[in-house]
């Protein structure tokens, strides 16, 4: 059945043209004569049964539905840009499309990914962030590494390592002392991650302690917000020390208390059943295993 769909030229007039509101600017963008602007967006009009612009003797002015339609034409064209310049860039090459939580993939991950790019030249691996699960079938993902614990349908999980988040603040906030006590901890704004919402409670659960506010302050998606949050004197929070090595390492954070919090969930990487043949993935896989337990040696 033939869809229901314009003409690309009406849509990319229409949209130059609502985004000049000038049909003269739009002309002049796309190289085309004035008249041709117009013919394009009164088929489109025709097209639609819509009036999209109003005009008069100063010009033209988008209606309500024209803006409406604009915004979203607007949005597709440009989807549909970025997805033919990928396929332009990639020219047959080996491509691999990656799901990756943000503060791992810019803090641990891609620090590391020189090395695999020195080591398989042909393998260009694109990052993605995405914080939750997804469907495969859904997306153009080849892979992705997330927290869980691995219950993933229909893929190959592949665990990398545990997190073991400690509580870490500003050197203002510890002052003169070198280790806050669970007590101390506990009278001091709780920075909540927003995916790991019981995490201050298991906390204190392992060091025998009952908070009635442990899940009460503001919450963060990411960790890098927790971060900068913390930075910033804002409060107290559970962060992996391999996620925060700069900070640490400048002071710009320390570790508040050196009990970690364990957890049987992990970072793991998730590979769909349909592509665990695939050469690259194969070689992604077992370079981002081999990094990993090696890091965790070293830890």
């Amino acid at each position: 059945m033939r869809r229901k769909i314009p003409s690309t030229t009406a849509l990319i007039s229409f949209e130059a043209a609502a985004r000049h509101e000038s049909f003269t600017k739009a002309a002049q963008e796309l190289s085309l004569t004035q008249g041709a602007i117009c013919r394009q967006i009164a088929s489109l009009e025709e097209f639609l049964s819509v009036e999209l612009f109003r005009r008069s003797r100063r010009g033209v002015k988008l209606t309500e539905a024209g803006l409406s339609y604009s915004r979203r034409v607007a949005t597709q064209l440009d989807a549909v840009e970025r997805d033919t310049l990928s396929v332009m860039g990639q020219q047959g090459a080996n491509v691999i499309e990656l799901a990756v939580v943000p503060t791992f993939g810019t803090q641990w991950l891609l620090p590391r990914l020189k090395d695999f790019q020195q080591k398989h030249p042909e393998v260009t691996v694109n990052l993605t962030n995405r914080t939750r699960p997804f469907l495969f079938a859904d997306t153009d993902f080849d892979a992705a590494i997330y927290f869980g614990d691995a219950d993933w349908s229909g893929t190959e999980s592949h665990r990398l390592m545990g997190e073991n988040p400690m509580p870490v603040c500003s050197p203002t906030l510890l002052g003169n002392k070198n280790v806050l006590t669970p007590a101390e901890i506990a009278d001091l704004p709780l920075l909540q991650q927003t995916t790991r919402p019981y995490a201050w409670r298991q906390w204190f659960a392992s060091q025998h302690l009952n908070v009635p506010r442990d899940m009460t302050g503001p919450r963060y998606e990411l960790f890098s917000m927790l971060a900068q949050a913390a930075m910033h004197d804002m409060g107290i929070a559970l962060i992996p020390p391999f996620l925060i090595q700069r900070e640490l390492a400048e002071a710009r954070l320390v570790i508040a208390n050196p009990q970690a919090l364990s957890s049987i969930k992990a970072y793991y990487l998730m590979i769909p059943e349909r592509k665990v043949e695939s050469a690259s993935l194969r070689a992604f896989r077992d370079w981002l295993v081999t990094q990993a337990h090696g890091y965790s040696l070293e830890g």
